[in-house]
Formats: C-alpha cells, structure tokens, sequence
C-alpha cells in the first residue's frame, strides 16, 4: 500500500463531513448513486450532502463512489505526494484533526446552540457566525471562549494542512 492510500484509509476526513459539507454528482453518475445514496437534484445534476451515509471505517461503495470522490485530492495530500511532509506527519496531522473535532462536539453538547447541519464543516460555518455575530460580554461564557478559541485553532489546522477554511 503506497503513503498516500495508507494516509487516505486512515483519514476519512472528506467523508464524514470535517473538511467537505457536500459532494457534486454528474448527470451521467445519477442512476446508479441513486441506488446508493440520497441524492438531492439540482439542474439536472446531484449533490448529496456529508457525511457521507457510506462512510463507515472507510467507504462501502468505494468500486461505485462518485467521480467528485474518487478525484479529490486535499492539500495534505498534495503535501504527501510532493514530500513536503513524510507520511508520519501527516498521520499525526489526521489525529491532531480529528482530537480537535472531539473536543469541539463535546463542548457543543453543552452550549445551548440549535446547529442545523448533520455535516461539521456546515455545522462549524453556523457555529463561527453565531460566536462572531453576538459578541456581548454578558451572552459569553468561558465554555464559549473555549469553543471559539478551539474553533479558530482547527480552521488555521485546516487551512494550513489541507486548504480548507469555515466560511
């Protein structure tokens, strides 16, 4: 198994909705996703949103995933490919993504927020406004300067490691 598959398997983060908040579908692939995922309609074309329903411990549909799937490539990826980093960093990297992720979902628990996506890169793009937007002091705890602080750190992560950004 080359790095970049073995990083891949061990990541995920595309599909279960860190990193993407939907997937584009082509006309000719309808037919067949159909079958296999909700599939939303859009001018002819599809979309689904993330997480992706088939994404457990790796993809179930992965001979029929989607082209959009199988071309994506993230930028620590390219990184990988490129040997800017080795393929422990960038393992480490996935980890330190994914603890961040924890972190984030336990401490929303708590806050008294209604996000309205099942995706997390939707739910973090609502969750960024929110914590922006209402910036009285008396509306803040420190659980929310936390949630910001952590927030901030994931999103200069992802911008950094993959070329993702909340916005």
């Amino acid at each position: 198994m080359d790095d970049a598959t073995k990083v891949c398997l061990a990541c995920g983060l595309c599909c279960d909705g860190t990193l993407i908040g939907f997937v584009q579908v082509g006309y000719e692939e309808l037919p067949v996703l159909r079958e296999l995922l909700d599939v939303e309609n859009a001018n002819g074309e599809g979309f689904f949103l993330q997480p992706c329903k088939k994404f457990c411990d790796g993809c179930t549909i992965y001979p029929e995933r989607p082209k959009h799937c199988a071309k994506y490539e993230c930028g620590l990826l390219a990184s990988l490919e490129q040997k800017e980093i080795d393929v422990e960093t960038a393992l480490v990297t996935v980890d330190v993504v994914k603890q961040k992720k924890v972190a984030i979902e336990k401490k929303l628990a708590f806050v008294q927020f209604e996000l309205q996506s099942q995706s997390f890169y939707y739910k973090m793009i609502e969750l960024k406004k929110l914590l922006r937007t209402d910036k009285s002091p008396s509306s803040f705890n420190q659980l929310h300067l936390d949630l910001l602080t952590e927030l901030d750190q994931l999103e200069k992560l992802l911008s950094e490691r993959f070329g993702i950004s909340f916005s």
